[in-house]
């Protein structure tokens, strides 16, 4: 492409990413990262911006860093981002958090793939193995820390991971890895783009991997708790130019995964889930703005033992984003979500809510050194129930589940760009993170012992929500003479209501003589964490690159009752929340070989054994990869994972597996 037809591209994307809503993602990102030299996001404000401008605290991870890393997964690529938390539980498993408060099945992160949610609505948590993407086919990974609800969507409380692939309209992509290490790892994916006629582009995807569980060093967990874990998933997308400023981009997915989990109490169990997806988008130019109609729905089939989640959502929305002058943007929209769970292990009941959510933002461009960012979300949630309960149950009626929770959520944001080299940020956000429907009563687990021995398992219709509140500022710099960006940031904030785990130990409603007693979900406490965070990166004469970042968090507890009731109910965060993680990367490339390698370390913290905790030490990981190109397109890679160590206790103590080095021989043929 010519510098011409360059900068003509980029003109008309800058002009239809102005109105462009995040989620339609039609827009020429190629192009815009040619003109501004880096990725651009249009997510926050729907106009392209750098990281350093968007009015909240984002890192982009582009699809040459996804390459680059030599990574097979999502949460090892994620975990060399300032501030983020991994929990690696299992070969197949690994929990992600922002700046704390990670947990087993973490219900905390709202992750997106080209604006459909694609977290599991039954426990609202992420398995990030049944996403239904393949690492070559995304274009970039916006990684966005705090609360950002208003902007991004239902339950955004501690971050969102926003994930971006190739549209089929502007990127031509297509390429076959296969990959093999030990533990008997293999994995092969491929991606291709292709047009029909000229007005439909298509990208499809497919692939699968499988390797064995680590291996069992005690008693704790038996050989019934795990599966060696495996995965496919296929992908489509479909872009259908319908008229000069009609579009309309037809998304489906398909996943099927097995392995060990590490479920809600912590405890080890043999896992399978299957998830289908279809989502429609329409995007018209009007002369009102340009209008976004979206539909999708998300359907899960999930099974542990003794128990099968059936679960579907429906998500439809109509937005509308337009400009006031040259300076003011705004984006007014309507959501409606439709969530239902049949309960399990009991069969006989349905738990359901409808979601509907009118949301606004407005973007004021108030000079070339200032800029202001407005939103606000107002969800209206009704909760109801339909069908039997188990016989032994305290007397209930479906009456009980007849509720309605509101809240707000409001994101503010202003940058101001002190020099060409130095820009502030300062951010307030208020979070909502609603109940999960198993934790409003979708989980019905009663005893194989009539009343009133034993006890029932249930969730809680009258939980309340968690409301998230938080603070920030920042600065970056770019130290332009050396090739060196620096960033300093502080951040404090609390969460009211954390919602705590059901116990065993902690009776909540006491038997009668023809009722079991029931153990439920609660309201635990409040929780306050502050934190700073430092990141740098440059680059080197001769291809040399690095980055370096830490960050630091401070937990504090205010338990509704005891800090026994804490750890009881796995919500212990000041305890389990690492104080310290910190990256180093350091890479070289030339025109035929690159090298690239990462240390991460997290400093000490706790997990859970049971109703107790348990030390995990401080660990250090090395990662790494060696990749040469050959003629043809084609690629030869050598990569590692945890390569200081044979083993080494990544997310629980003793009592639980401890992730093992894998060392992997990638070929890849890109055409």
């Amino acid at each position: 492409m010519n510098k011409t037809h360059l900068l003509a591209g980029a003109a008309a994307g800058l002009a239809l990413a102005a109105a462009l809503p995040a989620s339609a993602q039609s827009i020429d990102y190629g192009s815009l990262e040619q003109l501004f030299n880096e990725p651009v996001t249009t997510s926050a404000t729907g106009s392209p911006q750098r990281s350093t401008e968007v009015p909240v605290d984002m890192t982009i991870i582009s699809q040459a860093d996804i390459h680059r890393s030599g990574a097979k997964d999502l949460p090892t690529i994620l975990s060399r981002v300032a501030g983020v938390d991994v929990l690696n539980f299992s070969a197949g498993q690994s929990d992600v958090g922002i700046r704390g408060y990670n947990q087993a099945r973490s219900p905390r992160l709202l992750v997106l793939v080209n604006g459909r949610q694609v977290y599991l609505d039954h426990f609202g948590y992420t398995d990030w193995t049944a996403l239904p993407v393949q690492l070559s086919e995304i274009r970039q990974i916006e990684v966005v820390r705090g609360p950002n609800s208003a902007i991004f969507g239902f339950n955004a409380v501690s971050g969102v991971v926003n994930i971006i692939t190739y549209n089929p309209k502007f990127d031509k992509v297509g390429g076959l890895e296969v990959y093999a290490g030990n533990g008997t790892t293999a994995g092969v994916s491929v991606v291709e783009t292709f047009n029909i006629g000229d007005k439909v582009s298509v990208r499809i995807s497919g692939g699968g991997e499988h390797q064995d569980e680590w291996a069992r060093s005690n008693n704790l967990v038996t050989s019934a708790m795990i599966h060696n874990p495996s995965a496919v998933r296929a992908n489509l997308d479909a872009v259908a130019q319908l008229t000069p400023k009609t579009e309309l981009r037809v998304e489906g997915s398909w996943s099927n995964l097995a392995g060990s989990q590490v479920i809600s109490t912590f405890a080890y169990a043999q896992h399978r889930v299957k998830t289908w997806s279809e989502k429609a988008t329409l995007t018209a130019d009007t002369n009102y703005g340009l209008i976004q109609a979206q539909i999708y729905q998300n359907q899960l089939d999930a099974l542990t033992p003794g128990r099968r989640y059936l679960n579907t959502i429906t998500v439809t929305s109509l937005q509308d984003l337009f400009k006031v002058g040259a300076n003011h943007t705004f984006r007014v929209g309507l959501e409606h979500r439709q969530n239902q769970l049949d309960t399990a292990s009991y069969v006989g009941g349905v738990v359901r809510y409808t979601v509907l959510a009118p949301s606004a933002m407005w973007n004021w461009v108030v000079n070339d050194k200032l800029s202001l960012t407005a939103a606000a979300r107002y969800d209206m949630l009704s909760l109801e129930r339909e069908g039997t309960f188990p016989k032994g149950a305290p007397p209930q009626t479906n009456s009980q589940w007849d509720r309605d929770i509101k809240e707000t959520s409001v994101n503010l944001g202003a940058v101001y760009k002190v020099t060409p080299t130095t820009s502030v940020r300062a951010t307030y956000a208020r979070g909502v993170q609603a109940p999960t429907l198993l934790e409003l009563g979708g989980l019905v687990i009663p005893p194989a012992t009539p009343a009133p021995a034993g006890g029932l398992i249930q969730g809680n219709p009258t939980l309340d929500p968690a409301i998230v509140t938080n603070y920030a500022i920042g600065v970056d710099h770019d130290f332009t003479p050396v090739n060196v960006k620096a960033g300093l940031k502080l951040f404090s904030q609390k969460t009211e209501n954390v919602k705590g785990q059901f116990s065993a130990s902690i009776l909540d409603v006491l038997p009668t003589a023809t009722t079991w007693p029931v153990f439920t979900y609660k309201n635990a406490s409040d929780s306050k964490m502050w934190g700073v965070e430092a990141a740098a990166s440059g680059k080197l004469g001769g291809g040399f690159h690095w980055s370096a970042d830490t960050t630091y968090t401070k937990v504090e507890d205010d338990s509704f009752t005891t800090d026994a009731n804490l750890i009881l109910r796995k919500v212990a965060f000041a305890q389990t929340t690492p104080k310290w993680r910190s990256n180093v990367a350091l890479g070289w490339a030339n025109p035929k070989w690159a090298v690239d390698g990462y240390v991460h370390n997290v400093s000490k913290f706790n997990s859970y054994n049971g109703n107790l905790l348990e030390p995990v030490e401080g660990y250090t990981s090395l990662g790494g990869r060696v990749a040469y190109k050959a003629p043809y397109g084609i690629e030869l890679a050598l990569s590692g994972q945890n390569l200081l160590d044979e083993r080494q206790s990544q997310a629980k103590g003793p009592s639980g597996l401890m992730a093992e080095r894998r060392i992997f021989f990638t070929v890849g043929k890109s055409w």
